[in-house]
């Protein structure tokens, strides 16, 4: 079930990062429009700017919190691998005792 989990979220990882990469290319596509008359030039590049600006802002947004994203995930995988690793232990702990045991004839 874990492992599920874990496909899942890489799956919604991806799918945030594919969706930030068309959104980025999208904004970049958006810069290239113009106006032919010199007030209309000023007023375009004020909005350009402006929209620019915005749009920058809102990248490094999403890059923060694709980066928190990632972050978190990573912390999790960790948890999951560390708490296996403690559980591995426990379980030979154990299986080395139920030899002895056998070994001193306690147990059969």
């Amino acid at each position: 079930m874990s492992k599920i989990g874990s496909l899942r979220s890489l799956q919604l990882f991806a799918c945030f990062f594919s969706s930030f990469a068309l959104l980025l290319i999208s904004g970049l596509a958006d810069n290239s429009s113009t106006s032919n008359s010199s007030n209309d030039n000023k007023t375009a590049s004020k909005k350009s700017s402006g929209g620019s600006t915005g749009l920058k802002i809102l990248i490094i947004c999403l890059g923060l919190l694709a980066i928190g994203a990632f972050t978190v995930f990573l912390f999790k995988l960790w948890q999951r691998k560390k708490r296996d690793e403690q559980y591995a232990r426990l379980l030979k702990l154990f299986e080395q005792d139920d030899e002895l045991e056998v070994e001193l004839g306690l147990r059969d």
